[in-house]
């Protein structure tokens, strides 16, 4: 199985990106990318939209999620790809996900408005808290448009990110079991990429992929927009030796990141990997209607 742009990474509204179902599915065609994926943080909801939106001759979709997972290691983001919505594992981690992130989201409103003072109408806090999945950036956009930060980046780091306490999070075990018991594929989302501004290299990634593929793992996203090309390499070469899947995504958000849809660094006339090549025949794909 061959397509020529894939890009497996995606956000929309239903978590911490700015684009609709709809408004990303024209993105999508319009960039020409052929295999495609909305993998909305501790969401599945893009995965029952998304197949009801394709017309004859739209990409191929894939049902994809990511949940937002730490353990006493450290923080990890698992993606998942074709597996049933409607299957109970999923929703049971969807669930779970959703009500630690409104119990962030809420603490985070409670600490910017008791140490810095900054409060914000009760009809933007209930807008805000009735998302499908409020973060930070959410937050931080309420912040500028109140005039208490400059830009939503500044708004995080400057003023979010300075409430430090134990949260609680999906483990990583646990969204690989739910993904693989819901007849998914779990794999790790840019696996370089630790905590903030946190480089996982050598040794230490390959001693917590193999930590992780004991529970299941099966996949590295091993095109993404943030790697350099030897960033690239070291992620590709480990896959093979790991005997993982390969994924290619852009981890776009629209107007929430500087990436577009297809910016993979997976160029278009490249040989597949063979983790890439497996991957593509073992997954459930969903093809466009035929008529």
């Amino acid at each position: 199985m061959r397509f020529s742009k894939p890009d497996l990474h995606m956000h929309t509204v239903i978590s911490d990106g700015t684009d609709t179902p709809e408004t990303l599915l024209a993105k999508v065609r319009e960039a020409g990318i052929d295999l495609f994926s909305a993998t909305d943080h501790d969401a599945i909801k893009g995965s029952c939209i998304f197949p009801a939106l394709l017309r004859k001759g739209d990409p191929a979709f894939l049902a994809g999620v990511e949940f937002s997972c730490r353990d006493g290691e450290g923080k990890y983001h698992i993606l998942g790809y074709g597996y049933d919505p409607d299957a109970a594992p999923i929703r049971a981690l969807v669930e779970k996900g959703h009500a630690l992130r409104m119990k962030k989201a809420e603490a985070r409103l409670a600490f910017l408005e008791t140490e810095f003072g900054f409060s914000f109408p009760e009809e933007e806090v209930s807008r805000l808290l009735a998302l499908d999945n409020p973060g930070k950036p959410h937050i931080g956009n309420l912040m500028v448009k109140y005039g208490y930060a400059e830009t939503k980046e500044r708004a995080i780091r400057q003023y979010i990110d300075q409430l430090h306490v134990q949260s609680e999070y999906v483990r990583p075990e646990d969204a690989i079991r739910g993904i693989r018991e819901s007849g998914g594929i779990p794999v790790l989302a840019h696996p370089v990429y630790g905590s903030g501004d946190q480089l996982i290299l050598g040794a230490e990634l390959e001693t917590r992929v193999r930590r992780l593929k004991t529970y299941g793992l099966a996949g590295l996203e091993g095109f993404y927009s943030g790697y350099t090309e030897k960033l690239r390499g070291e992620v590709l070469a480990l896959a093979e030796l790991c005997k993982l899947y390969v994924t290619a995504g852009s981890d776009y958000h629209g107007k929430n990141k500087l990436v577009e849809p297809g910016d993979t660094g997976l160029e278009a006339d490249a040989a597949y990997p063979d983790g890439f090549r497996r991957f593509l025949e073992d997954v459930t794909i969903h093809a466009s209607p035929a008529v």
